[in-house]
């Protein structure tokens, strides 16, 4: 059996018109740029969420580092950061000249750890973005209380939890603004780049807007320098066509895992538990093993794809290695950048597809 990692041409054969339609109308109108499709993603994202205001912007890279600028973050200031997560969160800290200032994860959760993320802060800390990574909730109620507290700016960083949730509230409602990517292979994703930024603070928006779109208010009104990071009114349109269906889509990623909880029970492995407060939502589902090298091969070999997310901390990347971080600094991280490993996951995976890669990991660990 053939177990790909996720399947987008899945997805699509099961909206099939809904896209199409949505392509044919863009096409159509020669809406490629701005236009209504993109508005009414906005309006609707924002329902979706719960929130005041959402603009669309070209990838969730981009957002991180718009919001960074639209709160004045810059030269001499720190931010906090997960230290595993992907290097979008640092290098859009990095971006804005400021220092990205990692801290550690939970063990249970993969999200940066309250007690540790409060050790971090200094007189030139200025934000943090918490990551809800995989899917789960970061604790916002306790990041919250510390930033009231050292008044602190909080992005969160939700590129893998749409629909995500602790203590009753959404992700990306918590902090002052969030980031959200629609890379393809997202809970909500497009057919190409594209992002946005969430927040309730409609001067926040504002800005944010017109750095997105070279600093404008209005047609040739340069206010500022910014720059183009627009949402393309094609990529519009398809998250507008599947939008409906993330509910439904989260739904099934929700039973899938509990399929392979059951199935992995004495697998010998560790698989994510969920928050007793939250809503994963499951974009990876991520085991822990020892010897995951040789399981990821195992799997390789039985025509499963898998992956890792993600192979190295961003602490010990080559790119931050003039900081001299050690392995003691992030004990945690440092631990499960060796075990961790990403199973096929998406809402159409079938129960067969999930008991073979489950038979698989159980032959190779108990022969």
């Amino acid at each position: 059996m053939k177990v790909p990692f996720v399947d987008l041409y899945a997805q699509y054969l099961t909206i099939k018109k809904d896209i199409d339609q949505a392509i044919e109308q863009t096409i159509r109108h020669s809406a490629y740029i701005g236009g209504q499709a993109v508005r009414d993603f906005e309006l609707a994202f924002a329902a979706y969420l719960g929130i005041r205001e959402v603009v669309a912007c070209g990838n969730g890279t981009d957002s991180i580092e718009i919001l960074l600028q639209a709160f004045g973050v810059g030269q001499g200031d720190e931010v906090i950061v997960p230290a595993i997560s992907w290097i979008s969160t640092s290098e859009a800290v990095s971006a804005v000249g400021a220092t990205p200032v990692f801290a550690d994860i939970e063990k249970d959760y993969f999200t940066i750890d309250p007690k540790l993320l409060e050790k971090a802060v200094t007189p030139r800390t200025k934000a943090v973005i918490p990551v809800h990574l995989y899917g789960q909730p970061a604790d916002m109620p306790a990041i919250m209380k510390i930033a009231a507290a050292r008044n602190l700016i909080v992005i969160e960083d939700c590129a893998q939890a749409h629909g995500a949730k602790i203590a009753g509230r959404t992700a990306g409602t918590w902090g002052h603004a969030a980031s959200f990517s629609f890379y393809p292979g997202k809970n909500l994703g497009a057919y190409g780049d594209a992002g946005c930024m969430a927040t309730n603070d409609p001067a926040i928006a504002e800005k944010a807007r017109m750095i997105s779109q070279h600093g404008q208010k209005g047609k040739h009104n340069h206010l500022m320098e910014g720059r183009n990071s627009r949402l393309d009114g094609l990529q519009a349109a398809i998250l507008n066509a599947k939008l409906p269906h993330l509910e439904k889509w989260t739904d099934a990623r929700i039973a899938a895992a509990a399929t392979y909880d059951r199935l992995l029970r004495d697998a010998g492995v560790s698989v994510p538990p969920t928050r007793p407060d939250g809503r994963h939502v499951f974009h990876l589902y991520v085991i822990r093993t020892e010897g995951r090298d040789r399981l990821q091969q195992a799997l390789a070999n039985a025509g499963i794809e898998t992956a890792i997310h993600y192979p190295t901390a961003l602490p010990f990347l080559p790119c931050y290695s003039p900081r001299g971080h050690k392995p003691a600094d992030f004990p945690v991280s440092h631990c499960y950048q060796n075990s961790i490993l990403s199973l096929p996951l998406f809402p159409e995976i079938p129960d067969d597809a999930m008991a073979y890669v489950a038979a698989t990991i159980k032959k190779h660990i108990h022969g």
